[in-house]
């Protein structure tokens, strides 16, 4: 596993603590964005997701004195942040048209170990020859998800999701990053704004009205949206990435759980399968990092 330099902020067991929680508040945010699916394009979902925490970051800035700071921010590593979160919400989305959600988390789960890869070019991380072996199984693995559907090669919900792992990964590093001069809060705050904006302008053209009867899952998207980025955010900001990002495997208990529960989906033995070796990888990796 990468092993970041020691650092006077980092705060292992509340990172973690931090990662869980984002993990089932984002699952239920997943679950929403998917009930949408049938009603709205991906790219006005992705834009509902930042509209939607938007006023509650605004309150949240103001009651806790956070604003005062909002201008004084790396524009350039905000501006990346955004464009990736607009892929990656965009993508992931996309593939929860034809995935059930324990399939696009399987396939997201290649997320922890891109970061460990990245960590190692981009925050001067060490990563030992065997873990880069733990790393390749793991992404070899993904080949298996990618699996024929119907007629097609491969599946495009698959791969929309692959994309939505590697954006991810590169907007946990820039998290990092910018965690060393920035606060949760400007952190939050622009990625929602921009989120928002960006995708909002993308969705236009084929942009539908809000129906009433789903204000359910806009409520939820709103709340939890908004709990699970400041969750997330605190995670990468007080934790080395590498040691934190493995919990994220928690949310395919979720994604079975929400899959069963709303939709009677059950988990098939090639995205089990799967899961597993990914996620042994993954475990691997942060076992080797505690050593």
């Amino acid at each position: 596993m990468a092993v970041s330099s020691s650092s006077n902020t980092d705060k292992p067991l509340h990172g973690i603590l931090c990662m869980v929680l984002a993990v089932a508040l984002f699952a239920a945010m997943d679950a929403a964005m998917k009930s949408l699916t049938p009603h709205y394009s991906a790219m006005q979902i992705a834009c509902l997701r930042g509209a939607l925490a938007w006023p509650l970051v605004v309150l949240w800035l103001i009651g806790s004195g956070r604003y005062k700071t909002l201008l004084n921010t790396r524009w350039s590593l905000h501006l990346l942040r955004a464009v990736l979160g607009v892929t990656m919400l965009w993508a992931f989305v996309y593939s929860l048209q034809s995935l059930a959600l324990a399939e696009a988390y399987t396939i997201f789960f290649t997320a922890p170990l891109l970061i460990t890869a990245m960590s190692a070019f981009w925050l001067k991380e060490y990563v030992a020859p065997r873990h880069w072996v733990a790393i390749g199984i793991g992404l070899v693995s993904v080949l298996f998800m990618l699996k024929p559907d119907g007629d097609k090669l491969i599946s495009f919900g698959a791969l929309m999701a692959l994309l939505a792992a590697l954006c991810y990964a590169v907007s946990a590093i820039t998290v990092r990053i910018l965690g060393r001069t920035e606060g949760t809060g400007n952190m939050v705050f622009w990625l929602m704004t921009l989120l928002a904006l960006g995708a909002g302008l993308l969705a236009l053209p084929d942009w539908q009205p809000l129906k009433s009867e789903l204000w359910f899952s806009f409520v939820l998207i709103g709340i939890t949206g908004f709990a699970g980025q400041i969750a997330i955010t605190q995670a990468f900001k007080v934790a080395p990435s590498a040691l934190i990002a493995p919990f994220e495997y928690t949310a395919l208990l979720w994604g079975i759980g929400f899959d069963i529960l709303l939709w009677q989906l059950y988990p098939q033995l090639s995205t089990l399968i799967g899961a597993a070796i990914i996620m042994l990888s993954g475990l691997y990796l942060l076992w080797q990092h505690r050593r």
